[in-house]
Protein backbone atom coordinates (compact mmCIF):
# COMPACT_ATOMS: atom_id res chain seq x y z
CA UNK A 1 0.00 0.00 0.00
CA UNK A 2 1.22 3.42 -1.27
CA UNK A 3 -0.23 5.79 1.91
CA UNK A 4 2.10 7.10 4.13
CA UNK A 5 -0.85 7.11 6.95
CA UNK A 6 -0.12 3.73 7.17
CA UNK A 7 3.58 2.83 7.03
CA UNK A 8 4.46 0.68 10.14
CA UNK A 9 1.17 1.04 11.87
CA UNK A 10 -0.43 -1.26 14.24
CA UNK A 11 -4.52 -1.06 13.83
CA UNK A 12 -7.00 -2.18 16.11
CA UNK A 13 -10.45 -3.12 14.49
CA UNK A 14 -13.13 -2.26 17.17
CA UNK A 15 -15.55 -3.01 14.04
CA UNK A 16 -16.15 -5.79 11.64
CA UNK A 17 -19.62 -6.63 9.69
CA UNK A 18 -21.72 -6.45 6.18
CA UNK A 19 -21.22 -2.20 6.10
CA UNK A 20 -17.20 -2.58 6.67
CA UNK A 21 -14.74 -2.39 9.09
CA UNK A 22 -13.77 0.85 11.53
CA UNK A 23 -9.99 0.63 13.55
CA UNK A 24 -7.93 2.72 14.94
CA UNK A 25 -4.07 2.69 14.63
CA UNK A 26 -2.69 2.21 18.06
CA UNK A 27 1.38 3.09 17.44
CA UNK A 28 1.24 6.79 16.58
CA UNK A 29 0.83 9.43 18.50
CA UNK A 30 -0.78 12.74 17.96
CA UNK A 31 1.38 15.95 17.78
CA UNK A 32 -0.86 17.34 20.52
CA UNK A 33 -2.35 16.54 23.78
CA UNK A 34 -5.63 16.74 24.81
CA UNK A 35 -5.62 19.90 26.84
CA UNK A 36 -4.13 21.78 23.57
CA UNK A 37 -7.84 21.24 21.71
CA UNK A 38 -9.55 24.26 22.73
CA UNK A 39 -12.66 22.02 23.78
CA UNK A 40 -10.35 20.49 26.26
CA UNK A 41 -8.32 23.47 27.89
CA UNK A 42 -9.22 22.93 31.10
CA UNK A 43 -8.45 18.60 31.19
CA UNK A 44 -4.78 17.22 32.32
CA UNK A 45 -2.35 16.86 30.17
CA UNK A 46 -3.38 13.90 28.48
CA UNK A 47 -1.79 12.22 25.71
CA UNK A 48 -3.93 11.68 22.16
CA UNK A 49 -3.39 9.09 19.51
CA UNK A 50 -3.46 9.38 15.71
CA UNK A 51 -6.24 7.23 15.01
CA UNK A 52 -6.61 6.93 11.42
CA UNK A 53 -6.97 9.77 8.68
CA UNK A 54 -10.55 9.42 8.67
CA UNK A 55 -12.92 12.53 10.56
CA UNK A 56 -9.97 14.01 12.49
CA UNK A 57 -12.28 16.33 13.66
CA UNK A 58 -13.29 13.90 16.30
CA UNK A 59 -12.45 12.22 19.23
CA UNK A 60 -12.68 8.27 19.84
CA UNK A 61 -11.53 6.33 22.82
CA UNK A 62 -11.58 2.48 24.67
CA UNK A 63 -11.62 1.75 27.72
CA UNK A 64 -11.78 -0.94 30.63
CA UNK A 65 -13.94 1.06 33.26
CA UNK A 66 -17.32 -0.20 32.64
CA UNK A 67 -18.04 0.30 35.99
CA UNK A 68 -17.55 4.10 35.89
CA UNK A 69 -18.24 4.95 32.14
CA UNK A 70 -21.73 4.24 30.71
CA UNK A 71 -22.20 3.44 27.43
CA UNK A 72 -19.98 1.79 26.15
CA UNK A 73 -19.73 -0.83 23.42
CA UNK A 74 -18.24 -4.05 24.85
CA UNK A 75 -15.76 -4.77 22.03
CA UNK A 76 -13.96 -7.45 23.38
CA UNK A 77 -13.64 -9.23 26.62
CA UNK A 78 -13.07 -5.81 29.11
CA UNK A 79 -12.94 -3.47 26.53
CA UNK A 80 -15.42 -1.61 25.74
CA UNK A 81 -15.52 1.38 22.76
CA UNK A 82 -16.94 4.94 23.56
CA UNK A 83 -19.39 6.45 26.43
CA UNK A 84 -19.24 10.07 27.56
CA UNK A 85 -15.91 11.25 26.51
CA UNK A 86 -16.24 14.37 28.87
CA UNK A 87 -16.73 11.83 32.03
CA UNK A 88 -14.11 9.29 31.00
CA UNK A 89 -11.73 13.02 30.61
CA UNK A 90 -13.16 14.35 34.47
CA UNK A 91 -12.50 10.93 35.56
CA UNK A 92 -8.41 10.53 34.49
CA UNK A 93 -8.11 14.13 36.10
CA UNK A 94 -9.53 12.72 38.61
CA UNK A 95 -6.87 9.75 39.10
CA UNK A 96 -10.03 7.28 38.87
CA UNK A 97 -8.78 6.21 35.54
CA UNK A 98 -5.34 6.02 34.22
CA UNK A 99 -3.33 4.89 31.02
CA UNK A 100 -3.60 1.42 31.70
CA UNK A 101 -8.30 1.95 31.17
CA UNK A 102 -8.13 4.30 28.59
CA UNK A 103 -6.33 5.70 24.87
CA UNK A 104 -7.94 8.31 23.11
CA UNK A 105 -7.70 8.82 19.72
CA UNK A 106 -8.31 11.29 16.95
CA UNK A 107 -9.97 10.28 13.74
CA UNK A 108 -10.60 6.58 12.20
CA UNK A 109 -9.86 4.04 10.01
CA UNK A 110 -12.50 2.98 7.80
CA UNK A 111 -13.25 0.17 5.19
CA UNK A 112 -16.12 -0.07 2.99
CA UNK A 113 -17.50 -3.88 2.91
CA UNK A 114 -15.01 -6.36 1.24
CA UNK A 115 -12.07 -3.33 0.80
CA UNK A 116 -10.05 -4.46 4.04
CA UNK A 117 -10.22 -8.36 2.59
CA UNK A 118 -9.13 -7.19 -0.43
CA UNK A 119 -6.26 -5.21 0.89
CA UNK A 120 -5.41 -8.29 2.99
CA UNK A 121 -5.36 -10.70 0.17
CA UNK A 122 -2.98 -8.60 -2.03
CA UNK A 123 -0.49 -7.98 1.18
CA UNK A 124 -0.98 -4.70 2.25
CA UNK A 125 -1.82 -6.20 5.55
CA UNK A 126 -0.53 -8.99 8.05
CA UNK A 127 -3.19 -9.96 10.49
CA UNK A 128 -1.76 -10.25 14.15
CA UNK A 129 -3.35 -12.33 17.05
CA UNK A 130 -2.10 -9.19 19.70
CA UNK A 131 -3.68 -9.18 23.42
CA UNK A 132 -5.90 -6.51 23.16
CA UNK A 133 -4.69 -5.25 26.63
CA UNK A 134 -1.37 -4.49 25.54
CA UNK A 135 -3.11 -1.14 23.27
CA UNK A 136 -3.58 0.39 26.52
CA UNK A 137 0.23 0.04 27.27
CA UNK A 138 1.75 1.80 23.90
Amino acid sequence: MDDPNFEEVTILLTEYNHDGATGFIINKKFHRRLNELEEFKSYGNIPLYEGGPVDQEHLYFIHRRPDLLKDGQLIYEDVFFGGDLHQAVALVDEKMIGPQDIKIWIGYCGWAYGQLEAEIEEGSWQLVDKKITSVFHE
